[in-house]
């Protein structure tokens, strides 16, 4: 048997990242948390956000430090603010056009 080599990779090891150029068409690539959370505040505000997302730290004494906490420890309400992200970006542009 041969021992593996110090360069070589053992097959269970996650991919290289992707490059900027690889995902031209995701929105949230590039973005960071605190980024989608201060446009969500800004588009809703705190007492709407928490109607939409019902976690304790957008109803109790919110802030984006607090909620960042929350979020980036629990991965099903990340995806749930990323989804209303999305849904706000699409809002957004069908506002626009239909307003041209």
């Amino acid at each position: 048997m041969h021992a593996p080599t110090p360069l070589s990779k053992p097959p269970a090891e996650s991919p290289e990242p992707v490059a900027l150029s690889e995902q031209p068409k995701n929105p949230l690539h590039g973005l960071t948390l605190e980024t989608i959370l201060t446009a969500l505040v800004a588009h809703f505000g705190w007492t709407e956000l928490a109607e939409r997302i019902p976690i304790r730290c957008f109803a109790l004494d919110p802030s984006v430090k607090s909620s960042l906490k929350f979020l980036r420890k629990t991965p099903w309400a990340r995806e749930k603010v990323e989804g209303l992200y999305l849904f706000m970006l699409r809002d957004i542009r069908r506002r626009e056009a239909a307003n041209r």
